[in-house]
């Protein structure tokens, strides 16, 4: 039983009298806390702690801690703290502290400057020595070059507030990207407002499939981060307009916003922008129901001169907008729409007529039923600077439309259709003759409209500009063609014709001989019609410029890679998956004092060995990349010995 003792102040309680010189001294650190079996009178006075416990007849003494503080307290002391190093050290003790030490804003660090000026005299720091002093390095902290990714289950409230700590005295926090979320202890507003209070130098921001993030969370960051100019939202259908309203009011550098799949986003929060962010130079706006022609509307007139970047997706916007613009897109550079089911032919006629984009560069179309003759026509006299041109899934677009517009655009050098079904072998020639001298590129992609006819054309003028030819996934697209543009592209460097089954050997041949540059880049993947002689007289040609080549699905064989080897110098990209290709010719390749690859496939080659060991090692002296997969004779211990002997290079098996 623990005994009762009546104190008055003046009475002993241990043997040697009592341990306060002043009796007025116990009432001072004894209390009434649970350790304690002692009575005290109302009057008397009791503190926070007891380091003494009286039990029994004798005294224990409790080891004091400074966890018995609460925060309120605790929080005052961390804010003293000299540095930011201190703060860090004192964030790893626990969570608690973390979070109370990511919570102290930068102008409530407790006289920073001061604490400074007085270690500067402790130190006894020289400037003129050549020292760095503790001020400087603190006006470099703020710079904000440091950049942090979260994605998945490492996406918590914690890790933000480890990084809100650590990088403030490390440079300061200048990107943060976050991916998804842990499901069971996501992001919250918690986790956003620790960025907010310690890292005010953010400038990037990205927050991706965050259901658990709301208004709350990035007020949060609006309330802090006052240098924000990139907001990234993709995903979050908890932030609204409120708090889009609060970051154009709080975040005037504010230059590049992208909204996807924010359900609850409209008009009005990209009114807000347009009135707060005068600085805007890029949008992308995708799949948010609640904005229309009001939102853009807003965004493009408010930025004529600053805006230069601008895609819109799966909107719900009508010709109005694209008439805007037409009128106000005075700056941009770079223009993207993609399935917009509310325009109509209108809208792009308006668009290009509106003169307007004089300085358009790039251009793509997607999905966009009012994509017409009339319209692409109007778009080409509208945009006399057009460089990029991207026409995908446009079934109402056709031969006439296309040459139209290639006759117009002047200063196109790069024509790409995709899925354009409409467009056939006149549109294709047609488009290449009319394009100006500028024309570099042109790509044709699973464009079933393109049949192989005997067209019976003139003689025509070559377009020497073109560059770089396309050709993929159009099964109509045979030798009869292949003989057209070798009369029409003599200057080609980059040739790429994969998928075509309707193109042999004369075929190609007629447009290899015509080839006057020598071919860096050849793709002929899934061109099973293609065989060794192809291969051989290309090597022969064209050996001394060719760099990559692609003979994936091919017939070819050993024959090939002989012709390669001794022909091709320069080539540093090989790929010869699913050929007939034999440990024969690898070892040709291996013993080829010319060639030296860095990338080699092999896949699907099912008579490669484990034969072909030495040889791979040998080539493994200069290879970085590595296809071995679904090489079924080759074992996976020959595997393992390769990937000892050539352990700089990635091997796929």
């Amino acid at each position: 039983m623990s005994k009762l003792f009546t104190l008055n102040g003046s009475d002993d309680i241990s043997a040697r009298g009592s341990i306060y010189p002043n009796p007025k001294e116990s009432t001072l650190f004894l209390s009434l806390g649970r350790h304690v079996d002692a009575y005290f009178p109302p009057w008397k006075r009791s503190c926070i702690g007891a380091p003494f416990v009286l039990s029994g007849e004798r005294f224990e003494l409790k080891k004091p801690s400074i966890e018995v503080l609460p925060d309120e307290c605790l929080f005052e002391i961390l804010r003293r703290l000299p540095g930011g190093q201190e703060r860090s050290a004192c964030a790893c003790v626990s969570k608690r502290w973390l979070t109370l030490v990511s919570n102290i804003c930068s102008d409530e660090i407790s006289d920073n400057k001061t604490n400074q000026a007085l270690n500067l005299r402790k130190e006894g720091i020289d400037k003129k020595d050549g020292v760095v002093s503790e001020v400087e390095d603190h006006d470099f902290e703020g710079d904000g070059y440091l950049s942090r990714s979260l994605e998945g289950k490492k996406a918590t409230d914690v890790r933000l507030a480890a990084i809100s700590v650590g990088t403030a005295s490390r440079g300061g926090l200048g990107k943060l990207f976050i991916r998804g979320s842990n499901s069971r202890r996501g992001v919250t507003s918690v986790g956003l407002r620790a960025i907010s209070r310690g890292c005010p130098s953010l400038r990037v921001l990205s927050l991706w499939n965050l259901s658990s993030v709301g208004d709350e969370g990035l007020c949060e960051i609006a309330d802090g981060c006052h240098q924000l100019e990139k907001l990234d939202l993709c995903h979050c259908p908890a932030i609204t307009d409120k708090s889009l309203l609060y970051v154009a009011k709080s975040c005037p550098n504010l230059n590049d916003l992208t909204i996807e799949g924010c359900a609850n986003i409209g008009n009005e929060g990209l009114q807000a922008v347009a009135r707060c962010c005068p600085n805007l130079k890029s949008i992308s706006i995708k799949d948010c129901p609640f904005v229309g022609d009001q939102g853009i509307a807003s965004l493009l007139s408010s930025a004529s001169y600053s805006l230069t970047k601008v895609k819109l997706q799966a909107l719900n916007i009508t010709d109005v907008s694209l008439a805007v613009i037409g009128h106000y897109g005075k700056a941009l550079t770079d223009l993207s729409l993609t399935s917009l089911p509310n325009v109509s032919e209108k809208g792009f006629w308006v668009m290009g007529n509106g003169h307007g984009l004089q300085k358009l560069k790039s251009f793509t179309v997607t999905s966009c039923c009012g994509v017409t003759d009339l319209g692409l026509e109007a778009v080409g006299k509208g945009c006399p600077n057009l460089k990029q041109f991207c026409l995908c899934k446009c079934s109402f677009l056709s031969d006439n439309g296309l040459m139209s517009f290639a006759e117009t655009a002047s200063s196109l050098e790069s024509l790409q259709l995709e899925e354009c079904h409409r467009i056939t072998q006149f549109g294709f020639f047609g488009s290449l003759l009319n394009c100006g001298a500028k024309l570099k590129a042109i790509s044709l992609v699973n464009c079933l409209g393109i049949k192989d006819l005997n067209l019976g054309l003139p003689l025509l003028s070559p377009c020497e500009s073109l560059r770089s030819l396309s050709i993929r996934n159009c099964p109509g697209f045979g030798d009869a063609s292949l003989v057209v543009l070798g009369k029409l592209c003599s200057q080609l460097e980059q040739l790429e014709l994969s998928g075509l089954h309707g193109i042999t050997d004369a075929g190609f041949l007629s447009l290899l001989e015509s080839c006057e540059a020598g071919l860096v880049k050849v793709n002929l993947s899934g061109c099973v019609n293609l065989s060794d002689k192809v291969v051989c007289i290309m090597a022969d040609s064209h050996g001394w410029t060719l760099e990559m080549l692609n003979l994936d699905g091919c017939k070819v064989s050993d024959a090939s890679l002989v012709a390669i080897a001794e022909n091709c110098q320069l080539l540093s990209d090989l790929d010869v998956s699913k050929c007939a290709i034999t440990d024969s010719g690898i070892a040709a390749l291996a013993c080829s004092n010319q060639i030296n690859l860095q990338i080699l496939s092999i896949s699907g080659c099912s008579m490669i060995s484990d034969k072909s060991l030495p040889s791979l090692g040998k080539l493994g002296q200069t290879l970085l990349g590595l296809n071995l997969q679904q090489c079924k004779a080759i074992s996976s211990s020959a595997v393992d010995l390769l990937v000892e002997q050539i352990w700089r290079c990635d091997i796929l098996f």
